[in-house]
């Protein structure tokens, strides 16, 4: 969720983010598993109708249009693109559902079980665990595909908040996981 260009500038070791993260989509789809993007951009519909008394207008308003639907600031990076056949969803907001119709198309493919990676855990990934855990999916977060501005905020949301909800696990640990769930 939101591995765009602009977002990935806020992280100062975005390139070992992108190689984990890349190499745990690759085993996703070696599994056949399906693969979903969440992207944060604007169209201007879209900044017309955010009010003034949202802290995020301030801050989207502060990157000068780089958040634009049509930006190349708001692509998905390359390294972990979309594929035909992905889903792929654009939101206004922080979480991933509020504004899309992600968990339309989940439920549409009878999906129960979520593997969540963003940029930033205290973003996009909270808004996401929370809302997709009081949807009742099976949530997992993979710590180390994930990553935050503040690293004493991600490890402790990764520590202490997500596992309130979810299971919290490393890429290392996601082969393990796909087999089991694969075998049963």
């Amino acid at each position: 969720m939101d591995y765009q260009l602009q977002i990935l500038n806020s992280l100062s070791d975005a390139e070992a983010l992108l190689s984990r993260t890349a190499d745990a989509i690759a085993l996703v789809r070696r599994l056949g598993g399906q693969i979903g993007y969440v992207r944060v951009a604007f169209e201007d519909a879209d900044y017309a109708a955010l009010p003034s008394t949202n802290k995020m207008t301030a801050r989207v308003a502060a990157r000068g249009g780089t958040m634009d639907s049509g930006s190349p600031e708001s692509a998905i990076h390359e390294q972990v693109a979309p594929e035909e056949g992905d889903i792929v969803v654009r939101k206004t907001r922080v979480g991933a559902f509020s504004t899309t119709d992600l968990d339309e198309q989940l439920r549409h493919r009878g999906i129960t079980n979520l593997i969540l990676a963003g940029i930033s855990t205290s973003g996009v990934v909270l808004s996401t665990v929370r809302d997709a855990a009081d949807r009742d999916y099976q949530v997992f977060v993979l710590a180390d595909a994930s990553a935050d501005p503040e690293p004493g905020v991600h490890d402790f949301l990764t520590e202490r908040i997500f596992p309130r909800q979810a299971d919290v696990i490393t890429t290392a640990e996601l082969e393990d996981l796909l087999y089991r769930d694969d075998s049963a």
